[in-house]
């Protein structure tokens, strides 16, 4: 009898002309391919764009198809049209044997309520905490009422469905949010990574300008805007390096953020040593990181485990990030990376400063990095996972996982 996946998620697909599949971000299609030698197909139930939003990134397993919702960026857009999702998840759900929801986004719960209304096993993966991003939201007024009473309906309906599905969570800090009596949470670590992907070299920072990357969301969540501050500090320190910002804006606020950080840059006159490079496809990201010496991330609360930083330690960059949500479950201050209490401008460019000056450290950071990344590429955490729910629900996968 064959197995049918459905996962539902917020990142948008388009067709090519030839009938391809193509994720934006890349991370999602890269997931979804690792699950799909255990199913016999994979319907994925995601916002569909009517054209490209550049390169992307294409589905390559032969037994995935698309269920396209009509297309929304975010809450705003997904519940005005809330009668048609529905409408739209109910029959899509008619003929699944399993649902797989990553959390949180819009149309997971109605998806999983509809599931659990015709006894479809359903298992989540928590990927972000809405409920760790209030402090650090940019919204006033009626626009933060808004996003709060969303915020606090996608948390009732994640712990209603953790108690009726397996769970999945990424890094210990999600992991303990939401385990609690008669409920697991099983933790994990979000990867985009194959064997391929690891590189070999065994230091950095050795020529001229050092070159730094951050790859991130343009955000005001993500801490950013320090960044022409660390640059600053770094150069008066008589230290010659330049940073690249790959990722695009969100929204009206992102937009907001890059230009207060080009602002801010001219202001310290490091406007010239700081580029802007919006959002590249993750094959060709995976390989850019190898073109640059050190990776920082003064990222704040609300992630699970930004997957970035594990992408940074595979290409031989040293991590410079903050001690926030699930990161210190995957970077290990002083073993794999450099942890910062605070992600000041100050505290960031010291430890940046660490490292550029300590060959041994930088050396047993990169080499301590690669294990982690060798331990968590995507093959790996399929196979577990999917070791995991044998033994959790009443479905049977195509074929054995092969964990090393």
């Amino acid at each position: 009898m064959a197995m049918r996946l459905g996962i539902v998620y917020h990142m948008p697909f388009w067709r090519t002309s030839d009938g391809a599949l193509v994720e934006a971000e890349g991370s999602f299609a890269r997931y979804v391919d690792a699950l799909a030698p255990y199913f016999d197909h994979i319907s994925v139930c995601a916002p569909e764009r009517s054209a490209p939003a550049g390169e992307g990134t294409a589905i390559r397993a032969k037994n995935v198809t698309l269920a396209g919702l009509p297309y929304f960026e975010g809450p705003r857009q997904f519940y005005p049209q809330m009668f048609s999702m529905v409408a739209h998840l109910a029959k899509w759900t008619r003929d699944l044997d399993v649902l797989h929801c990553r959390v949180p986004t819009p149309a997971a719960f109605p998806a999983y309520l509809l599931a659990r209304r015709r006894a479809i096993p359903v298992f989540l993966l928590v990927v972000g905490d809405l409920r760790g991003l209030l402090p650090t939201l940019p919204y006033r007024g009626l626009k933060r009422w808004l996003f709060r009473a969303y915020t606090m309906w996608e948390e009732r309906g994640l712990a209603v469905m953790t108690r009726g599905a397996v769970t999945f969570a990424n890094g210990a800090a999600l992991a303990e949010k939401h385990r609690r009596a008669g409920v697991e949470i099983l933790e994990t670590k979000t990867t985009t990574l194959t064997a391929a992907d690891i590189a070999d070299r065994m230091d950095a920072c050795d020529g001229s300008p050092i070159r730094m990357l951050t790859v991130s969301r343009i955000d005001p969540r993500k801490g950013l805007r320090v960044l022409p501050a660390v640059v600053q500090q770094l150069v008066d320190r008589g230290r010659d390096v330049t940073l690249d910002i790959i990722g695009p804006p969100v929204g009206r606020p992102g937009e907001a953020e890059r230009e207060a950080i080009e602002h801010d840059a001219i202001a310290r006159g490091v406007a010239g040593r700081i580029s802007f490079a919006g959002a590249v496809p993750l094959d060709r990201l995976l390989r850019r990181y190898r073109d640059y010496d050190l990776f920082v991330l003064p990222t704040r609360p609300g992630e699970g485990i930004p997957r970035v930083l594990l992408e940074a330690m595979a290409a031989g960059l040293p991590v410079v990030t903050s001690r926030v949500a699930g990161i210190p479950s995957l970077v290990r201050h002083e073993e794999n990376g450099l942890l910062v209490d605070e992600p000041s401008a100050g505290a960031v460019a010291s430890a940046l400063e660490r490292v550029i000056a300590d060959a041994g450290l930088r050396r047993r950071l990169i080499a301590a990095a690669y294990e982690v990344a060798r331990a968590h590429t995507l093959d790996r955490q399929a196979a577990w996972m999917m070791d995991q729910l044998r033994g959790r629900l009443p479905i049977a996968l195509r074929h054995a996982s092969r964990l090393a």
